[in-house]
């Protein structure tokens, strides 16, 4: 018994790579959301496993019957949700060379190649990004686990004794708290929920009329809750907010944080890789004095899901927190090297360091720029055009590529309103055209309007507003 031939992997891997490049040539045919039911695909997949094997080509063919019409295309120019994770051609070939290395990084003796080829594109994504010599990077999945591990490092920074005898049943073990504005991604309330802090150990701070953290409300919150026998330990400053990619005041609240010995910790997972755009270096204030940042470059900057970059001037808290060593994974060279297995609580880590690698150098940190920073000026242009709609109201400052608004033909309710707009989103996202998402802003429904993927041009935003416009038509009818 034995793997494919070669022969045979070989030519079914020309055709995938066809099927991949007609893909991506014909991808605007496919509506960009899918148009399904619930249970629909389920339907159509055989309820038991085939006995005996079968061609790869039939497989592929059964994508294109059974998946295509579930699929919803986010490499698609008409998705404009969410933020774009959108996958480049050089993305998608790093991809298929990690697949065929295999590798697992945990050690360094299980690939040296792994380990210093991650250290090297930290190095470069730091310098990308302005970021001093003194911060450290690994890769993680998401911005969630990033995240995570920057408030497991500042629970560990406590020295509470909490990795020797954890938090449950302890007296000695005062309640602690983390801090984020009211619009801080979900992730860091997650990451409370996973460490044990809980959501009554959260607390959120007041926004200004830019949905930015007020840092004198951060401040008051912090001195009441020492005075009420609480233990501050984080503050999560964002740098591009999911809702309406606002931008926290990083300078101020880092002042605050040094004043309490708190630790800083950003996340820019969105917006973080404008920083090596020179107009956007104004974005980088401040973030020398964060104890951890995390940025992901599968959201913007063209890279396949997933990989989320986090940086911490603490390495060794963090190795503290999760170092664990069984005798089966010691080796000979351990006081020599970095084991990435020590940073965090995944032991296998797949090659994610060559996507960077590709990217980088295929567009070169000049073309990255240029490609994003296109998409801010379309983005511009989109928020001048609702500007200048008299029935249409933009919801936000628009610092970057994502547009908030709604439609506001006047004389209706705020309830009226709201379903009004949600009714537009339905249509449109019906459409097969365009997908947005939404938001709530100060009880508002809000729709949210995101460039970012590297096939979005002129003419997709042009199309988009078009197709607004249109069904806004309807709905006065």
């Amino acid at each position: 018994m034995s793997d494919m031939p070669l022969e045979e992997f070989r030519k079914n891997g020309h055709q995938l790579v066809d099927w991949i490049a007609d893909y991506l040539k014909d991808i605007e045919k496919y509506p960009p959301l899918a148009q399904v039911n619930p249970g629909d695909i389920l339907k159509r997949i055989p309820q038991t496993p085939p006995q005996k094997g079968e061609d790869i080509a039939n497989v592929l063919s059964d994508v294109d019957k059974i998946l295509m019409d579930g699929i919803t295309h986010w490499n698609h120019p008409g998705f404009m949700a969410y933020f774009n994770s959108t996958s480049s051609g050089p993305g998608i070939l790093a991809e298929f060379l990690t697949a065929g290395l295999g590798i697992n990084g945990m050690l360094w003796k299980t690939s040296p190649a792994f380990t210093e080829h991650e250290k090297a594109m930290m190095n470069w994504f730091r310098k990308m990004v302005g970021l001093p010599a003194n911060y450290w990077g690994i890769i993680y999945d998401t911005a969630s686990t990033s995240s995570m591990h920057a408030i497991a490092s500042a629970r560990e920074q406590l020295n509470l004794g909490i990795r020797e005898k954890g938090m449950a049943g302890r007296h000695d073990v005062p309640r602690l708290r983390l801090y984020c504005s009211e619009h801080a991604h979900s992730s860091i309330e997650k990451g409370a929920l996973t460490l044990g802090i809980g959501l009554e150990g959260i607390k959120k701070i007041t926004v200004n009329d830019k949905f930015e953290m007020i840092p004198k409300k951060l401040d008051e919150a912090i001195s009441e809750d020492i005075k009420n026998g609480w233990k501050p330990i984080c503050v999560v400053a964002t740098v591009g907010t999911t809702s309406t990619t606002s931008v926290d005041p990083v300078e101020n609240i880092a002042t605050i944080c040094e004043k309490h010995n708190l630790w800083l910790h950003i996340d820019a997972a969105y917006a973080g890789v404008t920083a090596m755009i020179p107009e956007m270096k104004w974005i980088a204030k401040g973030w020398e004095r964060a104890d951890s940042i995390v940025i992901n470059p599968h959201k913007w900057m063209f890279t396949p899901m997933d990989l989320s970059i986090y940086f911490t001037r603490k390495p060794e808290v963090l190795k503290q927190a999760f170092n664990l060593v069984p005798e089966y994974l010691k080796t000979n060279k351990d006081a020599e090297v970095e084991n990435l297995m020590d940073y965090g609580i995944q032991l296998g880590r797949r090659f994610r360091s060559l996507k960077l690698w590709f990217i980088i150098r295929y567009f070169g940190v000049e073309g990255l720029a240029a490609r994003i920073k296109n998409h801010i000026e379309l983005a511009q242009e989109f928020a001048k055009w609702i500007d200048d709609e008299k029935d249409f109201e933009r919801m936000a400052p628009v610092p970057f590529s994502t547009v908030c608004f709604r439609y506001n033909p006047g004389n209706k309710k705020e309830e009226e309103l709201n379903g009004l707009n949600e009714k537009l989103l339905e249509d449109i996202n019906s459409s097969g055209k365009i997908f947005l998402s939404h938001t709530k802003l100060n009880g508002k429904f809000v729709i949210r309007l995101t460039i970012g993927s590297i096939r979005h041009e002129r003419r997709h935003v042009l199309e988009a507003a078009e197709l607004i416009k249109r069904y806004c038509s309807e709905l006065r009818k």
